[in-house]
């Protein structure tokens, strides 16, 4: 069964307050996250990991690392409805060691060696994250490793708890120029210039988990053509 196009007006309507501290800016977020439609496992390219197909459009994530892009570059816009069912039965560290729980969305992302990450991060320390990941030249992860990271320090932010096994949230993410926006459940907690070099990147969007079990359904704005999914070394990233 094909499903609606979803839509926003909540995210702008609800955002008083924060409207007359940023003016327009969640208004264009609001925008940008109006009229996005489920992507579907074909439109998904899996770099890294394993996902399971359920009904009405929706995925499994029962790996420690899933990795995943659109085929296809589009709006700078994504969401992500998701079931959280606890920590993975197999911990994978990451590339510097640290052990983390956590599930994301991806923008901007070229490769592995370029893209930008809004990480909700379940344990050890809640937290919502955002990072550029900038690494000019090189595209394979086995050559950038753990490189060209940088934490984007936020205008705005708010404190987010981990959520709680068995409970099911919306992950929301929309880049405006170098503005990015993050909500949780429609709440912003999140808002930022990310820098020049983000902008350098071109890419689709995406998700990112690491040690959580996780089932979703992902939103993104409508795709105009067909993507090429990447192939051979280096498609993955860390």
């Amino acid at each position: 069964m094909k499903m609606p196009a979803i839509r926003f007006r909540p995210i702008c309507s609800g955002l008083a307050l924060l409207a007359a501290l940023v003016g327009a800016a969640p208004c264009r977020a609001g925008d940008l996250l109006a009229g996005l439609v489920p992507v579907a496992r074909s439109q998904l390219c899996i770099t890294e990991g394993a996902l399971e197909a359920l009904p009405d459009a929706r995925f499994s994530i029962g790996v420690a690392k899933l990795r995943a892009v659109l085929a296809a570059r589009g709006p700078q816009a994504v969401e992500a409805r998701f079931t959280y069912l606890g920590p993975t039965a197999e911990m994978a560290p990451l590339r510097s060691g640290a052990v983390r729980q956590q599930f994301g969305l991806k923008l901007r992302a070229a490769d592995g060696c370029n893209l930008v990450y809004a990480m909700w991060r379940f344990a050890p320390e809640p937290s919502l994250i955002v990072s550029v990941k900038s690494n000019p030249g090189v595209h394979a992860s086995k050559a950038c490793g753990t490189s060209g990271y940088r934490t984007v320090t936020p205008r705005r932010a708010t404190p987010v708890e981990a959520p709680q096994i068995g409970t099911t949230h919306r992950l929301s993410a929309a880049l405006d120029g170098a503005a990015l926006h993050v909500f949780i459940d429609g709440r912003p907690v999140w808002d930022g210039e990310l820098g020049p070099e983000a902008l350098d990147m071109d890419g689709p969007v995406g998700i990112r988990s690491d040690n959580a079990r996780l089932e979703l359904a992902l939103f993104a704005p409508p795709l105009a053509g067909q993507g090429v999914c990447p192939h051979g070394a280096g498609a993955e990233e860390e």
